[in-house]
């Protein structure tokens, strides 16, 4: 969840308006709120969530308590891969997360058989990804999700219709999914290059190869197993 400050700013010759912050984590808009209170000037300051739900600072405080021992600030690279000599699908998902204060990289792929094209694989990693989300009991927050194919995260976003049936289908399922879990979806288009580690796990399931592991991360680089 992401936060924005709104305030009413009293100059000193009485004069007023009202300011208004840019998204932020819960925990930094609190204590923003906190340094703002100090200076005498500041008053009426509300917290205002992505769903432009206020909240009070006791209401937020709370929030930041319960969430703590919980996977939050959640951020999946997914990637799928089809070999047409084969038919089968191979799927790669990275999912970044805050928990207890310490930051994580969770890696999984998997292999598949059924599907008949990449943009199906491509969706099939999409789902697989949202089940990873499930295990780790990723629930009632904004996940933003990160790929390189165009048609599913435009699809998924709304900008593009999905007339293929077969991608349709995929597209309801993902949806009833996420509806089931609470997770307000944010999609992002990014080069394949952005996606690498995404498509390297992709790749290595098609190859037989599986992966699965969870690093801690520290000062961005991969801490212990």
């Amino acid at each position: 969840m992401k936060i924005t400050i709104e305030w009413t700013y009293r100059a000193k010759n009485g004069e007023e308006t009202i300011f208004r912050s840019d998204e932020i984590p819960p925990a930094l808009a609190l204590h923003i709120a906190e340094d703002l209170e100090k200076t005498g000037r500041a008053k009426n300051i509300t917290f205002i969530d992505q769903h432009d739900s206020s909240w009070m600072a006791k209401e937020l405080k709370k929030y930041i308590k319960e969430i703590e021992t919980e996977p939050h600030n959640v951020t999946v690279y997914f990637d799928g891969g089809f070999d047409i000599g084969t038919n089968y699908s191979g799927f790669g998902c990275v999912i970044y997360f805050e928990q207890n204060g310490k930051f994580y990289r969770l890696r999984r792929n998997a292999a598949a058989s059924g599907l008949t094209s990449n943009n199906e694989s491509e969706y099939g990693a999409l789902n697989f990804s949202i089940v990873e989300l499930d295990l780790l009991d990723v629930h009632h927050q904004t996940v933003r999700f990160i790929g390189d194919s165009q048609v599913v995260i435009n699809q998924m976003s709304g900008e593009w219709p999905a007339y293929e049936k077969d991608l349709a289908a995929w597209a309801d399922r993902i949806d009833a999914k996420l509806a089931e879990m609470g997770i307000k979806a944010e999609f992002e288009l990014v080069p394949r290059k952005d996606n690498a580690e995404a498509d390297k796990l992709a790749t290595q399931a098609l190859q037989g190869i599986d992966i699965s592991g969870k690093v801690e991360l520290v000062d961005g680089k991969p801490g212990r197993d």
